[in-house]
């Protein structure tokens, strides 16, 4: 039996604080452990003190630090990395490790671009999606959904921001996701009355919520892939979307990109949506085509796994 570590950031299975992230990390300890790997699981960066020598350990690159730096040596560590920061750190950090894995062709390149990593080196393993029942839409097209947490790097405060130039058409949206990242600003959005805030939803809640929806509106300033994109597409749920980062990579051909902190284009393409019943047809045809292509987890453990292997 071959056998990881895996250092993972603590709470990941907390359900008040989900993310993409820790959804990553436990898809890819469930499915390591199905092709056949004896997966040991760590929540502090501390536990590589205890780990022994020639050891492979997979850490995540959240909790990833200069920690990791007086294990390089002994350890054959892979670092995975859910969203580049492209600082000195980060660039010290993975130099330092055997094999480094992104979620997106977008992340690679720009690790490349910022630190000297021999491009053998660095891997791809996009997150994979699970199959959802397809919503079925309503005929007005009006029931609008963002799922993430509520801080300014969701861009929360813009989608509000093109929301209050559509008050003159009839719409819903539901902003779904942790409250508590950066409290001010989520309390700052929830007072313009805009939008439902109910806080993070997740399970067979989180199906319910996307089965209602007909649009799913991302109007973050960074991602590294967008996962709620897949995650709406599996169910046919078309997206508007700000084109950043992995985003193109998530979405394919399933809905509409627009610049990142710009109202007025985010405003326009919701209200070409609300407005005109033969894009909705289009956007809806063309996600429930997105689908059928979406990549599978399974998939994202091959690839690391082969990774470790190596």
């Amino acid at each position: 039996m071959t056998s990881v570590h895996v250092v993972v950031p603590a709470g990941i299975d907390d359900p008040a604080r989900p993310s993409g992230g820790n959804v990553y990390d436990r898809h890819l300890c469930r499915g390591l452990m199905a092709l056949g790997w004896s997966v040991h699981e760590h929540a502090a960066p501390a536990a590589l003190e205890r780990i022994p020598d020639r050891a492979v350990v997979l850490v995540d690159g959240l909790v990833a630090s200069e920690a990791l730096l007086a294990h390089a040596r002994r350890l054959r560590l892979i670092v995975l990395v859910h969203m580049p920061v492209g600082d000195a750190r980060e660039g010290e950090v993975l130099s330092a490790a055997t094999a480094v894995v992104t979620t997106s062709a977008w992340s690679r390149r720009r690790l490349l671009e910022s630190h000297a990593l021999p491009a053998g080196r660095v891997h791809v393993a996009e997150p994979g999606v699970d199959a959802g029942d397809l919503a079925p839409g309503s005929a007005a097209g009006d029931q609008l959904l963002c799922v993430g947490a509520v801080t300014p790097l969701k861009g929360h405060d813009v989608l509000l921001d093109a929301l209050a130039t559509l008050t003159d058409l009839s719409w819903r949206c539901v902003c779904v996701g942790s409250l508590d990242r950066d409290p001010a600003f989520a309390e700052r959005v929830r007072r313009r009355g805009l939008a439902d805030f109910p806080g993070p939803r997740t399970g067979a809640e989180l199906d319910r919520t996307y089965a209602a929806a007909d649009l799913l509106v991302l109007a973050s300033r960074a991602e590294a892939y967008g996962m709620v994109v897949t995650e709406a597409l599996a169910r046919g749920v078309p997206v508007v979307a700000t084109d950043v980062g992995g985003v193109r990579e998530a979405l394919g051909h399933g809905g509409l990109l627009v610049p990142p902190e710009d109202t007025a284009a985010l405003a326009g393409a919701l209200r070409a949506w609300l407005g005109d019943a033969g894009l909705r047809g289009r956007l809806r045809r063309a996600a429930r085509e997105r689908r059928r292509s979406l990549p599978r987890w399974e998939t994202a453990t091959s690839v690391v796994a082969e990774v470790l292997t190596r």
